[in-house]
């Protein structure tokens, strides 16, 4: 079967530049403020074929070149005819090399061959004219020569208001939750001038002058509205859940709405319901809140950055593990997030996000065990570590240069000096590297030798034993104390047996220690939770942190929530009032959390080839979920005291606290409990 192929990477590049090209901020467009790796503009693909009888073939493109096709004949000399793109071409029987040549300066350099025996498929190879010899990029999406790689295939669904309320100065419209999509306008009668403003709760939508989208149509030619006939227009896309409209009365209206909703269909993934109904309604807004936030890519939030950071899609991959776990998504983002080589600016030009972009990749490999891939970005691998250890000083120490984002979380940190948070990423980014170089049959050795001096330098460095914690920074002289290096501590194993329990009192549940406010940084607090035995903690959390998005009225998850915010602060941020992202995928975790600990499902061999489910079974008095395990799945049923587990993978196990049975493939297991 033919496909679209291109350069390996630029599929992925020239989509996530798109996307990070698309952010919009009252009235003005706003590009990605990092440096944005380009994809190749000029590429050669060629393959050669042993042909048993004569062949017809042609060649379909984006952007301008020719078809040469490449005999040798019987006196040793070489032809080349030369054809244009859209030709039907003949070929003769026998050896013959086909390259086809592209250039494209504002789009995707890809062709599509069709021919019975000559098409294009991932046995071709192409070059960028340095690089020789590299395995083309495919995607199962792109399998017609109708289809168009440089425009990905979102599915589109029409969407009624679910709410639709007469004001007194407007008519506002609520779509019960934020979508990305396109809003459509239908006049009555004839076009008239109208103005849209758009907001994730209530309060945004109405506040006619500081909305963070507007739109005011003056004419039916304006720019940014796209006549779909005569009385129809679209808007751009964008997220939201209430659209206002200012002067629009019910005895005077003349315009109708509706949403075209666009999102990529990733299928109906895992389930879960139990007998704890707050626990299911935290799954199901966190479900939602997750696949409203995945697309081509894991973005952050869907209306204010729309962005492809690299520290919240290092979480989403967690999160894709227990949702509908595609493969897919994840290689799109981990390659347009790494870009092209040269390597010159951290990722998103955070220190620690070029950490997690290395640390993904163990984690890549433990969810799918595709050994193919990891080959395919082991250069990139190579080049962002050798980036990262050119700022490292005499201790080992990873240290932010000029124009560096040392972020961790949104918190208050000591942050003269290297920060301790930070060289726990580096050292685990380390371990991820050693453990990808093992794979690939790759040398260790002086890796590793880096690995153990940073990670004795941070004990000696970092330690308190007063605190009885790891500080944020030496340097200063403050011995300040946060949660997020302590947490990293536990998490990755860097902290012995003592110190964990130091950690734990001093720290984790300490009152006097800043709490942590942000999703993101409560996945990881509540993981460790988890990791040390303390399920009924992380349940009581999940249900007083998320719970209390719930109660404000959230319906999808945000992307910082503190509890005493409770009039119109809460939705500010970033010295704007509307500012915070209510629909953000770090506040997704619970589906992990859940998913990972309380159901205690994992793999234990790369790919899922073995894994385990250990559920907390204390805490439902009736459970029915479905989790992805590889290609396979695996449900877990229980009421009344009697347990089914069924799963169509092989390579399974069973826990109960003092029992392991096998899970064996299409055989259901049944327990009296």
């Amino acid at each position: 079967m033919s496909n679209w192929i291109w350069f390996p990477g630029d599929f992925e590049i020239y989509q996530l530049m798109k996307q990070n090209f698309s952010r919009e901020e009252r009235g003005f467009d706003w590009p990605a403020y990092w440096h944005a790796t380009s994809w190749n503009h000029n590429v050669r693909f060629s393959r050669t074929y042993d042909l048993a009888e004569s062949e017809t073939f042609c060649v379909s493109a984006k952007g301008k070149g020719y078809v040469a096709v490449k005999r040798l004949l019987t006196d040793g000399t070489e032809q080349v005819d030369k054809f244009p793109f859209e030709t039907e071409i003949a070929c003769p029987a026998g050896a013959v090399t086909i390259e086809v040549i592209v250039g494209h300066l504002e789009g995707l350099p890809s062709i599509f061959v069709s021919g019975e025996i000559i098409f294009s498929d991932g046995s071709w190879l192409s070059s960028n004219y340095v690089e020789h010899g590299q395995p083309v990029g495919t995607s199962a999406l792109f399998t017609s020569s109708e289809a168009n790689p440089m425009e990905f295939p979102y599915t589109h669904e029409t969407r009624q208001p679910v709410d639709v309320e007469y004001l007194e100065d407007g008519l506002l419209l609520d779509f019960g939750y934020d979508i990305t999509a396109a809003t459509v306008l239908e006049f009555k009668d004839q076009f008239e001038p109208v103005t849209l403003c758009y907001g994730e709760s209530r309060t945004e939508a109405l506040d006619v002058a500081d909305c963070y989208l507007k739109q005011i149509v003056e004419t039916p030619d304006d720019v940014g509205l796209e006549r779909l006939d005569q009385r129809t227009f679209a808007t751009r896309l964008r997220a939201f859940r209430y659209i206002f409209l200012p002067g629009v009365t019910k005895e005077r209206q003349n315009i109708s709405i509706q949403a075209d909703h666009q999102y990529v269909d990733f299928g109906p993934g895992s389930r879960f319901t139990s007998s704890d109904e707050r626990l299911d309604q935290i799954w199901q807004i966190a479900e939602r809140t997750f696949r409203a936030c995945s697309s081509v890519f894991f973005l952050d939030g869907i209306k204010r950055d729309k962005w492809v950071w690299s520290g919240d899609a290092y979480q989403s991959y967690f999160i894709n593990q227990y949702s509908f776990s595609d493969k897919a998504i994840v290689e799109r983002t981990i390659l347009g997030l790494r870009g092209s080589d040269p390597f010159k600016q951290h990722l998103n030009t955070i220190i620690d996000y070029s950490l997690y972009w290395l640390i993904s990749l163990e984690l890549y490999n433990q969810t799918f065990g595709d050994r193919d891939f990891l080959e395919r970005v082991y250069p990139k691998m190579e080049s962002l570590l050798a980036y990262c250890l050119e700022q490292t000083d005499e201790n080992g120490f990873i240290y932010g240069r000029k124009d560096d984002w040392v972020y961790i979380d949104w918190a208050e940190f000591d942050i003269e000096g290297p920060l301790c948070a930070e060289q726990m990423l580096l050292a685990r980014a380390f371990e991820s590297v050693i453990a990808i170089r093992k794979i690939l049959n790759q040398p260790v050795l002086e890796l590793e030798r880096k690995l153990a001096i940073l990670k004795t330098n941070i004990q000696s460095f970092y330690w308190d034993k007063d605190k009885q914690a790891f500080i944020d920074s030496y340097e200063s002289g403050k011995r300040h104390v946060t949660k997020h290096a302590n947490i990293f501590a536990v998490l990755f194993d860097y902290a012995d047996e003592k110190q964990v329990d130091e950690i734990k009192r001093h720290v984790l549940l300490n009152p006097q220690v800043p709490e942590i406010h942000t999703p993101y940084f409560k996945f990881w607090e509540l993981e460790v939770m988890a990791k040390l035995g303390e399920y009924t903690h992380v349940v009581d959390q999940i249900k007083a942190y998320w719970g209390g998005m719930l109660d404000e009225g959230a319906t999808t998850f945000w992307e910082y929530y503190d509890p005493s915010e409770t009039d119109a602060s809460k939705y500010a941020m970033y010295g704007d009032k509307y500012g915070k992202s209510l629909c953000h995928a770090w506040g997704a975790s619970p589906i992990y959390l859940i998913g990972r600990y309380l159901l205690g499902i994992r793999p234990t061999a790369p790919g899922y080839k073995q894994f385990e489910v250990a559920p907390q079974l204390g805490f439902f008095e009736q459970l029915s979920c479905t989790f992805p395990v590889g290609e396979g799945e695996v449900t877990i049923e229980f009421a009344d005291g009697m347990l089914n587990v069924t799963t169509n993978a092989d390579g399974g196990v069973f826990h109960l606290p003092d029992q392991e049975f096998a899970l064996s493939k299409n055989q259901p297991l049944t327990i009296t409990l």
